[in-house]
């Protein structure tokens, strides 16, 4: 369960993340502040990428039971 939540962290974070560089330096327009989205895509992008690297899935734990 941890390892699809730091997936769809991951891959949320990186769709916001481009979206907001779009924004800013493109010509992509959407409702929010592309400085938002940037942050946004940071912040959910490395919370992902931690979880998957650093996290046990609960079935791994209940295994070495």
């Amino acid at each position: 369960m941890i390892k699809i939540l730091g997936f769809i962290l991951t891959i949320g974070g990186g769709i916001s993340l481009v979206m907001g560089v779009l924004g800013a330096f493109g010509s992509f327009d959407s409702g929010m502040s592309p400085w938002a989205l940037i942050i946004l895509g940071v912040v959910f992008f490395f919370a992902g990428i931690g979880l998957l690297k650093y996290r046990k899935d609960t079935d791994q734990i209940e295994a070495e039971k």
